[in-house]
């Protein structure tokens, strides 16, 4: 099953169904209160014998992407899994496409998620994906909480 393609004005706090299969659900809301133009798609929707997620991801962001750090906060049944953070764009040499991109602009990129080759158990998973654009972590571009509920064991 394909993952269900949103571009919306996102109302905050309301919570956007990203995609549903036998075993995998995955919807996500944003952290603050302001209204986002976006669009975040998966393939495929399930964590079965998986080893790449494709997404696919249409932002307009509010504010010039020279320098932007990606923090993960992952959450297993309500314990902390894992907190990973990776400096996407520094302004100088940047690799990726959406370095560059400045507010107001349609930003879009595919790629790959390479963490699907780990054997998620069954269970709720909060993950906080927050973008800032400073190292301190003070100046927020964007912060999307998505829900992950594994129905069963994939192992």
């Amino acid at each position: 099953m394909l993952g269900l393609l949103f571009l919306i004005l996102f109302t905050p706090g309301v919570s956007e169904l990203l995609c549903t299969s036998s075993d995998l659900e995955l919807s996500y809301t944003f952290c603050d209160s302001t209204a986002h133009a976006f669009m975040f798609n998966l393939t495929p929707c399930s964590v079965r014998n998986k080893r790449v997620w494709k997404a696919a991801l249409t932002w307009i962001p509010r504010s010039d992407i020279h320098f932007l750090k990606i923090v993960f906060n992952v959450w297993y049944d309500g314990a902390k899994a894992l907190l990973w953070k990776e400096l996407l764009c520094s302004g100088a040499d940047d690799e990726y496409s959406m370095c560059g991109t400045l507010k107001g602009e349609t930003l879009e990129s595919t790629f790959d998620i390479k963490g699907s080759r780990i054997a998620f158990p069954k269970g709720n998973y909060s993950i906080v994906v927050q973008g800032f654009s400073d190292y301190s972590e003070n100046n927020m571009l964007i912060c999307l909480n998505f829900t992950m509920i594994v129905k069963e064991d994939a192992f």
